[in-house]
């Protein structure tokens, strides 16, 4: 940077102290650019800094353009606190957002597979409950007591009509059943939604958020 002083000379200043700019550790008679100069009481300048104005301000850092999001554009500041409560507040009045869809299709074989998993779950669920059911009765001796009035009725060679094997195995064949008969019904109930669909229209659907 080139300036010329009140006596009319010329001073080159780099960008560094070594370059001969003035700086407090390299005092000279020249006022540093943007500080006011002070004297010490030896005699020695020194100079306070002092902010630079709107008019020293880089050109290119001037020119750079500010980007900021919806959230910023009203984020409150100093001169404006109360910047973005309007936003707010009109998505207070407004509520949550819906929506409002409609299952026109259902694919039957996705449902095959999804029944297939969920009966062959179900079936060890009323296995398992027959079983804790079965152990409760017999804890209790109801299992014995009706086991007791059938041989009597039937004389002292008749069979215990209640057993473990033949609860289970009753279990086993009805669970069995129940597995035909789920997968079944909501294969052929898919397809018969997707018919009534194409007719009438599928059933609406509305989502909210929270």
């Amino acid at each position: 940077m080139t300036h010329g002083s009140s006596g009319g000379h010329t001073a080159t200043g780099s960008a560094g102290p070594a370059g001969g700019a003035p700086s407090p550790t390299n005092p000279t008679t020249s006022t540093p650019w943007g500080s006011t100069s002070t004297s010490t009481p030896n005699g020695a300048p020194a100079w306070n800094s002092a902010p630079m104005g709107a008019a020293y301000a880089d050109a290119p850092t001037a020119a750079v353009p500010l980007v900021a999001d919806g959230s910023a554009a009203n984020a409150p500041t100093a001169s404006n606190p109360g910047a973005g409560r309007g936003s707010h507040s009109a998505a207070r009045a407004r509520g949550p957002r819906r929506a409002r869809l409609q299952l026109r299709h259902i694919n039957p074989w996705t449902v095959l597979k999804f029944s297939c998993v969920l009966s062959i779950a179900l079936f060890f669920v009323w296995l398992i409950v027959i079983g804790v059911l079965f152990g409760v009765l017999d804890g209790a001796g109801v299992i014995n007591k009706i086991n007791d009035a059938y041989t009597t009725i039937q004389g002292g060679d008749a069979k215990a009509p209640v057993t473990a094997g033949i609860v289970f195995g009753g279990a086993a064949i009805i669970g069995v059943v129940n597995i035909v008969l789920f997968i079944a019904l909501s294969t052929v109930g898919s397809v018969v939604y997707n018919l009534c669909a194409d007719l009438v229209g599928g059933v609406e659907i509305t989502l909210s958020e929270r």
